[in-house]
This record gives structure tokens, sequence and C-alpha cells, in this order.
């Protein structure tokens, strides 16, 4: 009699197990697969699709879980953004170009991407120079009025120094924030997607209280750096104001040097050390020689050495580059690192991740994604993105 039962009765018999069940089974599967189960039946869609699920998948992802989004630029003016999911191993194209598109936003506009939170992208215009906020789940487009600091082009916007941040709860609500310096003293500029309002505050000083980071629930940007200072912007509630912390590094550490690069984020910073190398007797290149860990002592005063990159690892990224940028985030003692390197119009992405607790780093193969001769146009993290979850297979790109 069981031989004889067809796929919809052997989904219904599936659906009738607990749920706690349920997502442990479906957590151990890739990304593609959850998605193709959707079509199995309703009642293994709605779970997969329920927010409860979706939090715990991306929990359960490990170490290299979430995302990273790459926004680039094809002549004329044409752009696509793309997501990598390290947990499924692939990239999936965002569908981003329909609602970007007149009159959503001018013809001819030039693009940059700039953040990522939840369905949530944020893009600032060259040509307007304003920012538009991008609501992949309904489709909706934001034009955000001018900060109290007035129009900014896409060269004012420093990546450690803003942080966007969705509702958890799924609504159609965020909040963009960004650190900088105004006549010496430290800012916070906050703006709310639910009064449509920007509000500004001064940071105080911490005063000795303890240097509280991203990982305790605050947010941490960074607001400038020079000599071997750092000045970085502790904020936490709409009712708790932003502290400012001026870490220091030791001597010979400070400001960015041809074999160091500083990349800042949720109050650490990675150290990438490189070596010159000639390459063929007239392009000179760098490769990597080291990665390192940096955060704030408690006081708040001196950056410490947290973890250095085992050579093993450095071994497997080393390879030459011209340019170099990236980008480094902390959740829930995960810190995730990725660099993004030029050399010769091909593009390489190199992903790592450390883990606080286990004191372990992970490297996170990141696959090519059609870069070669393409203007990158931005890059950003997002720990959750729910966009996906109810969408069928055909978004998924092949590696």
């Amino acid at each position: 009699m069981d031989g004889n039962r067809g796929p919809t009765s052997t989904a219904v018999g599936f659906c009738l197990l607990p749920s706690e069940l349920l997502h442990e089974i479906f957590c151990r599967l890739a990304l593609p697969e959850v998605l193709r189960l959707k079509s199995v039946s309703r009642a293994l869609g709605s779970l997969i699709a329920a927010d409860e699920f979706r939090r715990l998948y991306d929990h359960r992802s490990g170490p290299g879980g979430g995302w990273v989004f790459v926004f680039k630029k094809r002549p004329p003016r044409d752009s696509i953004l793309r997501g990598f999911n390290a947990r499924s191993g692939r990239w999936f194209q965002i569908p981003v170009a329909g609602i970007l598109a007149p009159p959503a936003v001018p013809p001819g506009e030039d693009l940059y991407f700039l953040a990522a939170s939840g369905d949530f992208f944020l893009f600032a215009s060259n040509g307007r120079r304003e920012l538009v906020a991008v609501n992949i789940a309904t489709r909706a487009v934001r034009r955000i009025p001018a900060s109290p600091l007035g129009p900014r082009g896409t060269s004012s916007w420093r990546r450690s120094g803003l942080k966007l941040v969705s509702d958890p709860s799924g609504s159609d609500r965020f909040r963009f924030l960004f650190a900088e310096m105004e006549q010496d003293r430290p800012f916070l500029f906050e703006y709310c997607s639910e009064t449509d309002a920007w509000h500004s505050h001064e940071a105080r000083s911490a005063d000795g209280e303890p240097a509280r980071v991203p990982r305790e629930g605050r947010i941490c940007l960074s607001a400038v750096h020079f000599g071997s200072e750092s000045v970085l912007l502790s904020a936490g509630g709409r009712s708790d104001g932003p502290v400012v912390f001026r870490p220091r590094f030791p001597a010979g550490l400070g400001p960015m040097t041809g074999d160091r690069l500083h990349v800042y984020g949720d109050g650490n910073v990675a150290v990438i050390r490189s070596r010159a190398m000639d390459e063929g007797g007239r392009v000179r290149v760098r490769v990597v020689t080291g990665v390192e860990l940096w955060g704030m002592r408690l006081d708040g005063r001196e950056w410490e050495l947290v973890s250095r990159v085992a050579e093993e690892v450095i071994e497997g990224i080393r390879k030459p580059y011209g340019v170099m940028m990236g980008c480094l985030v902390e959740r829930d003692g995960v810190v995730r690192l990725v660099l993004m390197s030029n050399c010769k119009g091909l593009w390489d992405i190199v992903w790592l991740s450390y883990d606080r607790f286990g004191k372990e780093w992970a490297w996170v193969p990141v696959p090519d994604c059609g870069t070669k001769g393409l203007n990158m146009a931005g890059i950003a993290f997002s720990t959750t993105f729910s966009k996906l979850w109810p969408s069928p297979p055909h978004y998924g790109l092949p590696i």
C-alpha cells in the first residue's frame, strides 16, 4: 500500500511531522534545495517562507553564513545586482533592473551600491547626488531627502562609516545611520523611514565607560582615521545618544601604507599585509602576505590583536592584484571580511570569517560571477535576505 503512494500523499505525510523536526531537516539543505521544496506542497511552502524558519536557517548557516552582494554596470549604463549565499555556494541574480527603471529612477542615472539589510538595498546616485532605497520584497523605491550636510556625491560615502538597519519584524521600515566629523566634532546622522526625517546627535565622550561594540547590541561606525588614532561612534537605541571612542594603534601600524590596507567595520579592523612584485617586467602588482583582525580593548583606548589568518589559508588566497577594497561586519560573535581586488580588469572576491567563540577562521570559496572587464559599482554584506525564500528557482544563477 505504501508503494502506491503518490508524491502528493507523501508530501502530506511529511508535513505531519513536528515542525521542529522539519526545521532540523531543512536546515541541513543548501538554499537551492530548500527553494525547490516550495513547489512540493502549499504546506511546505508556507513553512519555508515563515519568518521563524528563515531566521533559524540564517542562524544555523555557520561562520560563513549570510550574503554578499555585488553591483556591476554593463555598457551602456546597464546594471545587475547579484548575491552570493555562502550556504548554497552559488550566485543568485537579484531582480532590481525593473525596479530601478524610469520613472522610479530618472533615465540615465548612474547608481552606486552602498549597503544592504534584509530586503532593503541602498544606492547613491552620481547625477542627482541623493540616496535611493529599494525594497525588493514590495518593489518600492524611496528617495531619501538630503541629509543635514546637504547633497553628497558617491565619493563622500565611506563604507565603514555607515549602516543600513531594516526592521527585524519584516515591516516596511528601516534606518540609515552615518558618522562624520563636523568642525572636528563627531556627529551621528540618522534617517528614519517611518518619519521620513533626519536627526543628528553630537557624540559624547566615553568618560571611561566600556567600549560596547555590536556583539552587545550596539552599532559602531568609523568616523575618521588619522595617524595612529581612529575615531569611532558607538550608538544604541534612539534614547541612548552616541558615544565616541578614540582607539590607537601600536607604533607603526597607523595609517595605510604601501604594504598595509586597513578595512574597518563594526568596531573591528582587518589589517591586510602585502608585498609588491614585478609581473613581466612591466606591470607592478601586489600579493597578500598576511591578514590580521584587531578589535578595541574594553576601555576603548587601544586596538588589540585578536587573531591572524593561518598561513595555509593565506596561500590559498594569494593572487596578484592591482587595487583592493573590502568591507567588514560582525554579528552574533562572527566577523565576516570580504576583500575585492582587481588585476588587469579581472575582479576577484575573497571571503573570510572569524568565529570569536570557536576562535577559528573559515575561508568561504566564492566562484566567479562573470566580472571580467565590468565596472563594479559597490559591494555589501547582509546576514538575512528573504526575497529569494518564496521565489521560484529560476532566480538562481549557475556557478
